[in-house]
């Protein structure tokens, strides 16, 4: 059931704001509720391009398929929140089954607690004094708020527990020790002993809570099937070895060991299932994210499925139609969309489809390839002379759902038959 604060989101204006809606909802004064409730036709119900647009059977197939996957192997999931920011789509996720949200910094934490979210685990140690006493005073002031952040180093534990001192309410913040992935790899402490020496480090305050040992398998340098269940195996191998060191303290109810990005969760499904029984429940907690949306490209070609296609798929469900507006030669065209609009970081676009501006009929983007990027143009290289022509709409792919979303603060979600019925925010 949606949160009032989600359900508010329908009570926003149509307006300026929001690429590419309807021009006539603004000037006739809807809301986004009651444009949705129109149930417009995206290709006929005066969207202007480009307008990035949601799939809503593969955005219900992607949240079904990594439910029933984490489900079946035994894990909590937390799916990653900053690929979406999406306040509706992490109701979605809730009602799926996920245990909570994962954040990478306080902000993103700070529009989860806006919407609700119950359970918050920020994969990054917070030093920031401000964040962590806004933490500290959200865990006073709701009980049944749950938060857990890194910690892996000794001096960010010495931060946190000065800016914690003298906030009252008695309630500390849980947190699990970050093992590096390796040299040259990205946060995290990088040797077992130092993992010691951050958690002996947290024992000795009275303002943090050591429950558990978490870590990024993705960072593995040069990671392959190998490497990656190696590094998987030293963190369970920790985590067993704190707990009967008697490193989790006597209050700890359950043991938290988390991992997981979208590339390697078979890995993590596999290591975290042989983890031995420990003193008290275990929380094995994958942070898949890029799944909700999944993509065109990158995404697609990392999944896990791809190694375990026995355990499910997943469909990319975004789409960006833009249109052509320049045709100065048979070789060369230019659509209405650029880096504004695009994500580019891991690789360019691919056309995917064309929709006649005429008679609205759509065929397969055959000989058209996107070879470069302008703030608000794309460059597509076309065979021959009838590949598109000015007016027709060209549906893009893309990869990395993180910046795609960012670019777009209110999305279309179609239906099979064309119909928006949907229109999901962002907040970056």
């Amino acid at each position: 059931m949606a949160s009032d604060a989600v359900r508010r989101l329908a009570d926003e204006p149509v307006d300026h704001r929001f690429k590419g809606l309807p021009p006539d909802a603004q000037a006739a004064g809807l809301t986004v509720g009651e444009l949705a409730a129109q149930g417009r036709d995206l290709y006929t119900g005066g969207f202007t391009t480009p307008v990035l647009t949601l799939d809503a059977d593969a955005l219900e197939h992607n949240l079904t398929a990594l439910g029933e996957y984490s489900a079946r192997h035994g894990l909590a999931f937390a799916p990653h929140g900053k690929t979406c920011m999406a306040p509706q789509l992490f109701e979605r996720q809730l009602a799926h089954g996920a245990w909570g949200i994962t954040a990478a910094v306080p902000h993103q934490a700070r529009v989860y607690r806006a919407f609700g979210i119950p359970r918050i685990f920020l994969a990054n140690e917070l030093v920031d004094p401000a964040a962590l006493r806004w933490v500290a005073a959200e865990l006073a002031a709701d009980p049944g708020f749950r938060f857990v952040c890194y910690v892996d180093s000794v001096r960010g534990v010495q931060l946190m527990d000065r800016a914690l001192q003298g906030q009252g309410g008695g309630a500390r913040i849980d947190v699990v020790v970050e093992l590096g992935a390796g040299e040259g790899a990205r946060t995290g402490a990088r040797t077992d002993e130092d993992c010691r020496a951050v958690a002996d480090a947290v024992a000795a305050t009275g303002t943090l809570r050591l429950v558990g040992i978490a870590g990024y398998e993705a960072e593995v340098p040069d990671a392959d099937p190998e490497k990656v269940h190696a590094w998987l195996r030293r963190l369970t191998g920790l985590a067993a070895e704190f707990d009967k060191a008697g490193r989790f303290g006597p209050d700890v109810e359950e043991i938290v060991v988390s991992a997981g990005g979208s590339a390697w969760f078979d890995a993590v499904a596999d290591v975290f299932g042989e983890l031995p029984e420990l003193s008290r429940p275990t929380l094995r907690l994958l942070r898949s994210g890029a799944y909700v949306s999944h993509d065109h490209g990158w995404y697609g070609r990392l999944t896990p499925f791809n190694r375990v296609p026995e355990e499910g798929g997943l469909r990319p469900a975004f789409r960006l139609w833009t249109q052509v507006v320049s045709r100065p030669s048979p070789t060369q065209a230019f659509v209405n969309a650029g880096k504004r609009d695009i994500a580019y970081d891991l690789g360019l676009p691919e056309a995917e489809l064309v929709r006649d501006a005429l008679d609205g009929t759509e065929r397969p983007a055959t000989g058209i390839r996107v070879v470069k990027l302008s703030d608000q143009h794309a460059w597509l290289e076309t065979g021959s002379a009838e590949d598109v022509q000015v007016g027709d709409w060209v549906a893009l792919g893309m990869s990395h759902p993180c910046t795609i979303f960012e670019k777009w603060p209110l999305i279309p979600v179609v239906e099979a038959d064309g119909k928006v019925t949907e229109y999901v925010r962002t907040f970056f």
